[in-house]
């Protein structure tokens, strides 16, 4: 994997770079969104409906290693296949695999076990040890994968946030000592709520043998005003040569908080759940010459009290919060990033005025 920073924002750690996967045609810019994909496919967008998505935007897919193992597809069945592009069909795309999928399943954080990663899953609680989850990596050949973690929830105590640190730092051992077959490590980045651990377990991390780092432990009860603190904890910590990616940072508002702390990837089970609810994306994706407002939108799509969803913006979710990614990146080239935020959300916070009037 190759990665480089093409520009910085100015007033913020705010980057846009690319991304290029070994064996995937397209680079990919970043910041970017990694669409949400269930068992190697992406979800509500059949494969030959993804080729209708802006490229190379939409080349990057992450998935769970559990979606398999829950359903009765083994490791060597798999490897026999020849990896999970073979087994799907989609060899141009690039994958990322990541144990924690808030679509399927959430960690177990009251777990003492100090032997593997404990998850609540739909089909029970699934212990997953580093030489099974790195039997897991052999098998589907992922283009990027990140190590276990041991997540936890903001409120528990600083000896736990410790703990989670301990051994989420002795798993990538584990994990890069047993990986035999390649693809690019993400080292797993964890600490709660403490901005000690957290920066703590960045450190750790950029001692070890990475290719990128994936931040975890986010979305899982800390609020929106501590996160950002939390955030520059870790990245203040971080080489600006390798890709950051982060789960549980899904609205818009928390895109902007992760692009402004320098992180370039993001998971999409937001949207995913949005459109799982039935619900459409509508904000107006804002340029930084002339602000958009909400009233414009009325004739074409819109009267804040129902939605016309053949408009061309209400084409889906997934192909809206793409080009939502696409703004941002262009702020960043202008170096504007900062005055787009501010825009982008005072305009939500106009809309959502706007809406309860109607209501």
């Amino acid at each position: 994997m190759k990665f480089v920073v093409k520009a910085w924002s100015n007033g913020s750690k705010a980057r846009a770079g690319v991304v290029q996967l070994e064996s995937c045609p397209y680079p990919v810019e970043t910041p970017a969104l990694l669409l949400s994909a269930r068992k190697g496919l992406p979800a509500f967008i059949s494969p030959d409906l993804l080729p209708s998505l802006p490229s190379p935007d939409s080349h990057l897919l992450q998935t769970s290693p559990l979606h398999f193992s829950m359903e009765g597809l083994s490791s060597k069945t798999i490897a026999n296949i020849g990896g999970l592009h073979k087994m799907v069909g989609l060899q141009e795309y690039g994958f990322a695999a990541v144990l924690r999928d808030s679509v399927v399943c959430l960690p177990e954080f009251n777990s003492t076990n100090k032997t593997g990663a404990s998850f609540e899953t739909p089909c029970g609680r699934v212990l997953i040890k580093p030489v099974e989850f790195m039997g897991m990596i052999s098998s589907m050949k992922p283009n990027l994968w990140a190590s276990l973690a041991d997540e936890v929830p903001a409120w528990v105590s600083e000896k736990r946030n410790k703990t989670s640190v301990d051994r989420t730092v002795r798993w990538l051992d584990d994990c890069i000592s047993l990986n035999m077959t390649g693809g690019d490590v993400f080292g797993a980045i964890v600490g709660g709520s403490s901005m000690e651990e957290r920066r703590r377990c960045a450190q750790e991390v950029v001692r070890r043998n990475v290719s990128g780092y994936w931040i975890g432990g986010f979305g899982l009860g800390e609020s929106m005003d501590e996160r950002t603190a939390l955030l520059n904890a870790v990245t203040d910590n971080l080489t600006d040569e390798k890709p950051r990616q982060v789960s549980g940072l899904g609205l818009p508002e928390e895109v902007l908080q992760g692009v402004a702390a320098g992180i370039d990837l993001f998971d999409s089970t937001y949207i995913y759940h949005l459109t799982l609810g039935g619900f459409a994306l509508t904000f107006p994706l804002c340029k930084i010459e002339g602000r958009a407002s909400y009233s414009q939108l009325s004739d074409i799509g819109s009267d804040h009290t129902k939605i016309n969803l053949k408009a061309t913006i209400y084409r889906h979710n997934t192909h809206h919060y793409l080009g939502f990614f696409r703004a941002i990146r262009g702020a960043i080239h202008k170096g504007k990033f900062e005055e787009f935020r501010q825009k982008f959300i005072e305009s939500r916070c106009d809309h959502l005025f706007t809406a309860a009037l109607c209501a």
